[in-house]
């Protein structure tokens, strides 16, 4: 065989030795069948995860659009409704100061009170005061309603209601309704309006009640 061939043929198996020793250590690395079709399934399952988180933001995202839009919504109403509040303020003061006083004078006043029976209930309104040059410190106290009446055996008696709270601005219009006991009949309530831990009476009014 001439030497020219034998140096041909071994260049060109020394050749194939090293590109096969390359591809092997060095180059990208051959999947098998079943890895091919793994790294498939990943992929869409990645894909489809994707999808889905995408799906979840732009859901989150218009929901979140949404809860703006209604607090934008809100806050504006509600800046309607303090104006609404500010004028009514306004509007009100001059009838305020169109109400009779106490006939005691003091300062907060009992300005006017209605005392009805209902149902063996004493149904109550009463509209306390406080002059203007006071009414920019509230009157924090305590009402107490004093009840002379009549019981259905003919007994005449007085009892004293469970006191109430009120806090006074410039006015407040307490309105509800109390228990009476044992189906008595109020003819006559008196109110006694005291601040919080004192016992000074600041202000006492008998309102005769409606039968």
């Amino acid at each position: 065989m001439p030497r020219w061939l034998v140096l041909l043929l071994t260049g060109i198996v020394i050749g194939a030795g090293g590109l096969l020793f390359l591809q092997t250590n060095y180059g990208p690395v051959r999947l098998t069948a079943e890895q091919s079709e793994q790294l498939h399934y990943d992929l869409n399952s990645a894909n489809v995860d994707k999808q889905r988180l995408q799906s979840q933001l732009n859901q989150q995202t218009r929901e979140l659009d949404d809860l703006q839009t209604r607090f934008d919504e809100q806050s504006k109403e509600l800046d309607k409704v303090r104006a609404e509040l500010a004028q009514l303020s306004k509007d009100v003061e001059p009838l305020a100061d169109a109400v009779a006083p106490d006939p005691r004078g003091t300062s907060p006043g009992i300005r006017a009170a209605s005392f009805t029976n209902d149902n063996g209930q004493l149904a109550y309104q009463i509209l306390v005061m406080q002059d203007a040059d006071k009414a920019s410190q509230q009157f924090d106290g305590t009402v107490e309603l004093v009840v002379t009446g009549r019981y259905p055996n003919g007994r005449t008696g007085v009892v004293d209601l469970p006191p109430f709270d009120v806090l006074v601005g410039r006015y407040a219009n307490l309105e509800g309704s109390i228990d009476l006991p044992n189906g008595m009949r109020a003819n006559q309530v008196t109110i006694k309006i005291k601040r919080k831990s004192e016992s000074r009476i600041n202000a006492n009014r008998t309102i005769i009640a409606r039968r």
